[in-house]
Formats: structure tokens, sequence, C-alpha cells
């Protein structure tokens, strides 16, 4: 049949890297390869520096972005996405930790936790992309999401400061956090060798990517804070370096824990997953657009959940998808999947042959790429908008800010969901309310707020209620239609412009019988006009069409208002009149 796309069958449907390889061509193979060169050179220092974020050792980032990179090629369905440890998840990975282990667990142990929180997220992954509920990223509004951006970015940043000047602070949060690092300082323990090469490299990321986006920055900034420590032997001088990294791969453990621990766990997970379905389809959505592919967001879950579940076999953490790799991988000239395959390589020869490269890596550099991320997360032009546009939603924009700043990440990740699903039920119990009225040169019935010089009929009220008649706002649309009826002089009918009203479910339709008695005992008589099908045959199913009557029901307005006209020869008055 014309128009339609062939759907891939058998092990092509599952794992799009099996499809991938059979529909290969040659000419984009170095096109890939270059791409993954230039993407390890990103890789690298970004998943060390995001597994510190994390209160995991530097090694484990490198672990979990090979396997998830892997895992990703064979069954994600994006040609370029790029998946890995992300800025956004660290923190979130953190707090779960801290929560499980407290603030002084074996490093060892915390490996252990972290590798089952990355199985429990991507299984938890897989299953909504198989289940089809790709629906669930759409908790996080985008108000909501501009907040928790903003406060995880500023948790981010305030958390990498003492770092970033060669000494450590004992607390947790925001306030905490920025009160100790500023009393560090007052104390005189910086280090100013570790300040000077933290603000550095800071420095060149920053202006980099602001000035030449096409230059590698991160590697180009981490490379001359390898070569400066080097040359000036800066761990002589305080700098604390991350030391000759663990040769070889690690093995394949199943990871476990005890059931106090996994119900700590299973909850850090759910919000990992969240904010991880939202950044992963969001990501796909947008380089999808500019490629001309199709999103397969159930598949893209089920691929970024398989990348989970791999690096959880290998001293993993959980994963994402990440825009800022994404995007270098796609300017640099990706084609497939085979540029992540190609970056995975690049780090396994590292560790393989040449483990001990990073070894003079100064920790106040890493601090830098994660300051530099955080900044990235930030949106304060979207939130300027927000305040431009619409006040409401800069409130929930700001109370998500405040929720991650002040409460923590994961119980700024409830606060966000929260406020989203909140903001959506608030629209449902107060929906828009309006009445009609005939505008001068301009077909059809208007909003009397927009038009109010609009022409009404004597005793007719054409009233608009813009949501399905729910549970949650039939108490709303019963008092203003006692309120209409109560009008002087009192409408003969109101009509119901029910275009807008999807559904009537059973709690509405119980109200609705008493309320159309008690009108027409008052004199005013429902009419309904511009009810969808679907609606008018649930009304019958209530006996509702025979309690308000058959003659009361129009296809359109302009039938409704010719039959009260017929019915009582008014006329178009002005308003006022």
């Amino acid at each position: 049949m014309t128009g339609q796309r062939e759907q891939p069958a058998g092990a092509a449907r599952w794992m799009p890297g099996v499809q991938a390889v059979r529909t290969y061509r040659r000419r984009w193979l170095a096109k890939d390869v270059v791409a993954g060169l230039v993407l390890s050179s990103l890789l690298v220092p970004q998943g060390m520096a995001y597994a510190e974020l994390a209160g995991l050792p530097p090694i484990t980032g490198l672990y979990t972005t090979v396997f998830g990179l892997l895992a990703y090629a064979v069954f994600g369905a994006s040609r370029i996405l790029v998946v890995g440890p992300d800025s956004s998840l660290g923190p979130m990975i953190a707090a779960v930790l801290i929560g499980t282990l407290g603030s002084g667990g074996d490093p060892a142990v915390a490996i252990g936790l972290a590798s089952i929180l990355a199985l429990l997220v991507g299984v938890t992954m897989a299953v909504a992309g198989i289940a089809k509920l790709g629906f669930i990223a759409d908790l996080l509004s985008k108000p909501t999401q501009i907040g928790y951006m903003n406060g995880l970015a500023v948790t981010i940043f305030v958390s990498q400061l003492p770092k970033l000047c060669g000494f450590s602070v004992d607390a947790e949060g925001l306030v905490s956090e920025a009160t100790g690092f500023v009393r560090g300082l007052a104390d005189g323990e910086a280090v100013p060798a570790a300040c000077v090469v933290g603000l550095v490299t800071l420095t060149i990321i920053v202006a980099l990517q602001r000035w030449l986006p096409k230059v590698p920055a991160v590697l180009l900034a981490v490379a001359a804070a390898i070569g400066t420590t080097s040359l000036l032997d800066l761990g002589e001088h305080g700098v604390d370096l991350v030391g000759p990294l663990p040769a070889g791969l690690p093995p394949f453990t199943v990871p476990h824990a005890s059931w106090s621990q996994l119900v700590l766990l299973l909850a850090g997970a759910v919000g990992i997953t969240i904010v991880s379905l939202t950044d992963t389809i969001s990501t796909a959505s947008s380089f999808a657009a500019r490629t001309g592919q199709e999103v397969r967001a159930d598949q893209e879950m089920i691929g970024v959940g398989a990348a989970n579940v791999a690096a959880s076999f290998f001293q993993g953490f959980p994963v994402s998808t990440s825009g800022s790799r994404t995007a270098v991988a796609a300017q640099s000239g990706a084609r497939t999947q085979l540029t992540g395959v190609v970056g995975a390589a690049v780090i396994l020869v590292m560790l393989l042959l040449i483990p001990g490269l990073l070894r003079n890596l100064p920790q106040p550099a890493l601090a830098a790429v994660v300051i530099a991320a955080s900044l990235s997360l930030a949106d304060i032009p979207g939130a300027v908008r927000l305040w431009r546009r619409r006040r409401l939603e800069f409130l929930v924009c700001l109370t998500a800010f405040l929720g991650v700043a002040l409460l923590g990440v994961l119980p700024g990740i409830g606060v966000a969901v929260g406020l989203s699903v909140l903001n959506v039920f608030r629209r449902v119990w107060w929906p828009y309310q309006t009445e009609l009225g005939r505008a001068a040169d301009v077909h059809g019935y208007h909003d009397v707020r927009s038009y109010p010089d609009a022409e009404h009929l004597p005793g007719l009220v054409l009233y608009r209620f813009d949501a399905p008649l729910i549970f949650a706002n039939a108490r709303v649309f019963r008092d203003q239609l006692r309120r209409l009826a109560r009008t002087d002089p009192q409408p003969v009918w109101i009509v119901l412009a029910a275009e807008p009203v999807t559904d009537v479910d059973t709690t509405a339709a119980d109200m609705l019988g008493p309320l159309v008695a008690e009108l027409r005992e008052r004199g005013t008589t429902l009419v309904w006009a511009e009810l969808k099908d679907p609606v008018r045959r649930k009304l019958d199913r209530y006996g509702l069409t025979a309690t308000i009557g058959p003659e009361h029901f129009f296809a359109t307005l302009d039938e409704a208002v010719a039959a009260y006209r017929a019915r009582t020869g008014e006329v178009w008055t002005a308003a006022g009149a």
C-alpha cells in the first residue's frame, strides 16, 4: 500500500542495530569513524567528571560510557543519538546513594548500589517502552522542566566550587554547601594552584564553546590541564590528581542489594526514569526533526533501557541521552550508531593499552567540566519568557526551581512532577468559561470578553465551557449555570456551546439530571449545540437525552439561535441594552 513505511520485522524490529548493519552504506564509513574519534574526546573527560558528580570513582564513568554506547547501538532507534553519563542525573544518583549508604559509605559498596540503580532504571525504561508508556515523559511540563533544570544547574555549580578550588566541604544541600564554600575560602583552605587550574580550564571551555563551537573545547582544556600539571608538577603543590586508572575491563557482575536498600533504590529509580524519559524523547525529537527521521519513542526507551541494563553488569550507573554529545556527533558528520561504537572502542583501547594516560588529570579540571555542563543546563531566557508571557507558569517554574534548590534533587523532581500534574488538574477543575455574542463584521459567535460590544438576544445566553465535563469540574459547571439562571432578566434558554466538551462522566451525568429539572422549574431551558457524537451517545446511555429533551439538541449554534428566534421573535440587541 503506497504512502505507508514498511515496518521492520523479526529481530530488526526490537534491535534496530541489526537493520542498520543490513542497510549500511560504505560511503558512510569514513564519516562515522571520524565522528567517533571526535566524540571520544568528549566522552572520556565528561564520563569521568559525571561519575564523580554521582559520588563514584572516575573509572566507572568510562565503564558506563562503553557499555551504554554498545547496547544502545543494538537496541536504540536513532541513528546518531548518544547515550552515557549525564550531568542532570549525577546529583540524583548521588542523592540516592547518600540516602542508601549515608555520607561515609564504602566506594566499593556504592558502585554495587549504583549498578543496581542502573538495572532498576533500565528495566523500568524497557518495560515502559514495550508497554508504550512514552506519555510518562509528559509528566514534566515545559515550565517545570525549566525550573527543575535551573535548580539543578545551581545545585551542580555550587557543589563543584570547593573541588574547583582544591578543597572539600562536608555538607549536603545547596545552602549548606554554599555556606561551607564561603567559610572554606575565608579560612584559607583554597589551594592557589588548584584555583588557577580550575578557573583557567573553565575559562577555556566556556570561551571556546561560545566563540569557536566546532572546536573540541573540553578536549583542549583537559589536555592543557594535563600538560600543565605534568610540566609544573602541580601534584606536589597541593593539586589533587585522578591518578592511574585500573587497567583492563571490569568483570561481569550481577549486582545485588538488601530488600531495605532496594526500596530506597527503587524510589530513586522512578525519579531518574522520569527525567531520563523526558530528556530522551525531547532530544530524540529535536535531532529527528533536523534529519527528517521519525521518532520511535517507545523503541528509544527500550534502547536507553538496554544501555542502563548493560552498564549495570559492568560497574556502571544510570545513563541517559546527551544533547551536547549528540550535537558533537552530528556536527562531525555522524551517519549511524557506528559513531558511538567507535567512541566506545577508543575508550577500550585506552583502558587496555594506556590506562596511565590520564593519571595527571587534575581534579579541579574535572570540576570545571562539570560546571561548564551545569551552565548549559540553565535556561534563564526561558524563565524570562515565561515571566513575560504567562506569570502563572513562571510561578510554576519558580516553585520547581526552589524545590530542587532548597529541598534537594530527589524531592525537587517530586515537586516538579506534582506541579505538572496539579497544573493539568487545575485547568480541568477551573476551565475557562464565557458567554458568547455576535460581533460586528465577524462571522460566528465570539467571547464577549474579547468583544465587549457584541450583540445578544434578550432571554438567550450562549455559554461555552472549555473542558470535558467530569467529576472535578461538575460542581463548577452547575454553580455557573445556576448563576446564569438567576440573572435579571431571567434567561429563557441557556445554550451550551458544547464543542469543547469532549466527555461527560458518570459523576457529571448524575449532576446534570437534577440540574436540568431545577432550571426548568425556574423557567429556563438548557439547550445543547455542537455536541460531539461520541459524547451524545454517552448521554443516550445515561438516559439524559430524554431528560433534556431530544428537541433541545442542535447540530450548530446557528440552528439553536434560529430556533430560539423563531420561538420568541427576539431580535439582536446592542450590548448593555
